[in-house]
């Protein structure tokens, strides 16, 4: 149907149309020009700092190596990157020959003289954006020397030599946005961007009064897209419909059933579309961005939940509309063939120059694991054959530990494999640093460490095989691992109001958005109740949220709390801990981890206070894993004015005593193997001593003999 057609109908002549057209068309040029300038200009270009992981490292020797990572968002069109070194070198640093070279994804950008002092350096260096990926490895790599210039190289370490790179380094882009493009999977990677979620502009948003169901399928999508981001400066923010306030460039998720959808989400789907299927679709509408997620049935949403979970799943969805069956396979594909293998690096690691070289990497053990006996490190190597092999080597260390030194063989100098074994006792915790050094020296006694040989390096084949178990402490540094099995989560039941307040989504939210970051896939039983019966608390994990006047088991678990409400449940009381007034005891929050009263094997987390708000107050100590790290207890409590205090009330931490009696005896196995060994031989001899005596006549009654 044409426009004149259209006009006719309405007895509307077209040149008065177009004439009309033109004019309203002016009138829009005219005020883009007076307006949008002003505005665009300055909302156009973006900034965003990527501060990294690491901590505060300081590494030594003469030539010194470490590694630094950052990302960069797939809708970001890069104008400006700025590496932010913020270092301090050894106060007897020469500076003539002494240097810090710098590399993005194994390209030098930059070398440069490191300034000395008492206190630290800051050093701009800019990143050519053609060298961005998605991923990035940001090598700093330095000579640090003490001796001057044309003495001969120290071969030794000195602890002069050192470079501390502190944990204030990081990278700040300038760039401009990509607006999200009609697909699933363009929502999905602004939704869990870095920016999107600093900003504050992401949120997961159900029904104004949830199900248990709406609940479950909510907080699966949210602990699937907390796992992906990196950063823990802000998280993604849970809120039911009628509280949510969105702005211009909001990321919305709605997670609730069809018939709990509003309305102007509700009018975009058909009901033939969800007739037999979960749907996930996306729309936009007034510069906000949703992604709907919905099903008529419970089954169905908790499958759809499931399919937000799983990454790689969003980020191939590149339609608008994703239909969800009940038989759709959403589970997460295993990320490791060979649980116990780590690699190292993924790129081969050069040193070059003589002198004492180290570099370190990080392994991270799954999160409800610990390290037991028997782990090994392998490092395959490649290097020059100008070495003098009677002092070149190579010294592994695991968090400081040495696991030992090998040298450097002239025949092996095309493909080294060399094997060190972690010492028995040798706490690792859930991660650690391997460190390799280096000591690269030359027959001539005069060369320096100006030269680029020798040279050696470390294959990104080099692994540590890391032998593991799970972790038996029924205690806050188990959490929230002790949840978990396989890293995803074991039967896990989660007890809450049937009527949630504003601050009950939020501490939903910091309870979900760490447990996120720790299960790795999202195959795991979760369950939301409001009345759970005696066999799901028999046979369950428990974590119980609000107050007892609003959760009923709550204040059926009263008298086994730590902290214990008083009797019309409207403040904390004393204990053996702490002395507590009605007024401070009626506004702190509380997290207690019980083991649960239902089964002696399971866990039980209570986070609870007199108010809603107290409650949120407890959660706020288990949204980050940097803030659940600070307790080694039971118990923490939190007040209005953000003191937090952690408490240890139980005795006995072990989840299964059985299997600590297993692991101690498997531990001292070799001690008992040993002093199995000495009875034997204490056997032996007593029997011997024995029979000698008794050939001799010596033990007869009396010790008398015959004369004949």
């Amino acid at each position: 149907m044409n426009k004149s057609f259209i006009n006719k109908q309405n007895g509307i002549k077209p040149n008065v149309i177009s004439s009309g057209l033109m004019v309203l068309g002016l009138l829009v040029v005219v005020i883009s020009a007076l307006v949008i300038p002003r505005d665009v200009k300055a909302a156009s270009t973006q900034t965003y700092t990527d501060q990294f992981q690491n901590a505060t490292t300081t590494l030594s020797g003469t030539s010194v190596t470490a590694s630094m990572y950052f990302s960069k968002e797939s809708y970001w069109d890069v104008k400006n990157a700025m590496f932010n070194l913020v270092y301090q070198a050894s106060q007897l640093t020469n500076q003539q020959t002494s240097s810090i070279t710098v590399a993005v994804n194994g390209v030098k950008i930059v070398s440069f003289r490191p300034k000395t002092g008492t206190g630290t350096q800051t050093k701009a260096i800019s990143i050519p954006t053609k060298l961005l990926s998605a991923d990035n490895q940001l090598t700093v790599s330095g000579q640090i020397e003490t001796q001057k210039k044309g003495q001969a190289a120290q071969v030794t370490q000195t602890p002069a030599n050192w470079l501390t790179i502190t944990d204030a380094a990081n990278v700040t882009f300038q760039y401009q946005l990509t607006q999200a493009k009609n697909t699933v999977a363009s929502f999905y990677s602004h939704y869990i961007g870095d920016d999107t979620v600093n900003q504050q502009h992401d949120y997961l948003v159900t029904a104004d009064q949830p199900s248990s169901a709406e609940l479950t399928a909510s907080m699966l999508a949210l602990s699937g897209t907390s796992r992906p981001i990196s950063t823990q400066t802000n998280q993604v923010q849970f809120e039911n419909w009628s509280n949510l306030k969105t702005a211009n460039g909001d990321y919305v998720m709605v997670v609730a059933t069809y018939n709990h959808l509003p309305a102007v989400l509700k009018r975009t789907i058909s009901k033939n579309k969800i007739a037999h299927h979960a749907v996930i679709q996306t729309m936009t509408t007034k510069g906000q961005h949703y992604l709907i997620v919905t099903a008529k049935n419970a089954k169905l949403l908790t499958r759809a939940g499931r399919f937000v979970a799983n990454q790689a799943l969003m980020t191939e969805s590149q339609q608008p509309t994703v239909m969800v069956a009940g038989n759709t396979n959403t589970a997460t594909a295993a990320g490791h063939l060979n649980a116990e293998q780590y690699s190292l690096t993924d790129k081969a690691v050069q040193f070059s120059g003589t002198g004492h070289h180290e570099s370190s990497y990080y392994v991270s053990l799954p999160n409800d694991r610990t390290n037991a006996d028997g782990s090994t490190i392998t490092l395959n190597m490649r290097y020059s054959d100008n070495l003098d092999f009677k002092r070149s080597l190579v010294t592994v260390s695991v968090n400081d530990t040495v696991t030992g030194s090998h040298r450097l063989v002239l025949g092996h100098l095309n493909g080294d494999r060399l094997e060190f074994n972690v010492p028995r006792g040798t706490a690792l915790g859930s991660s650690f640093v391997v460190t390799v050094a280096m000591d690269l020296a030359v027959k001539d006694a005069t060369q320096t460490t100006d030269g680029d040989t020798p040279w050696a390096v470390i294959e990104p084949s080099s692994k540590m095989k890391v032998k593991s178990q799970k972790s038996n402490d029924l205690l806050l540094t188990n959490y929230p691992t002790l949840f978990m099995k396989n890293e995803t989560f074991h039967q896990l039941a989660v007890i809450v109001p049937k009527t949630l307040t504003a601050s009950d989504y939020q501490t939903l939210g910091n309870l979900f958005n760490l447990m996120g970051s720790y299960a790795k896939f999202n195959t795991g039983s979760l369950t939301f109740y409001h009345h759970p019966s005696q066999k799901v608390l028999k046979e369950s994990n428990v974590i119980a949220i609000g107050t007892p006047r609003q959760n009923p088991l709550i204040k059926r678990l009263n008298p086994k709390l730590y902290f214990k409400y008083n009797q019309a449940d409207t403040h904390f009381v004393s204990n053996e801990k702490l002395s507590l007034t009605p007024q401070y005891g009626h506004t702190i929050g509380t997290d207690q981890l019980l083991r649960s009263p239902y089964n002696a094997k399971r866990g039980l987390l209570v986070v609870t206070g007199a108010t809603p708000e107290a409650t949120y107050l407890a959660s706020t100590q288990l949204n980050t894993a940097s803030t659940i790290q600070q307790y080694t207890g039971d118990a923490i409590l939190v007040d209005t004015d953000n003191q937090h205090m952690g408490y240890r009330f139980k005795k006995n931490k072990a989840i299964d005593e059985s299997l600590t009696v297993k692991r101690n005896l498997n531990d001292n196995m070799q001690l008992l193997l040993y002093l199995g060994a000495a009875l034997v031989v204490i056997a032996v001899i007593g029997v011997a001593i024995i029979l000698v005596l008794k050939k001799q006549g010596l033990l007869k009654r009396g010790g008398q003999t015959n004369d004949k």
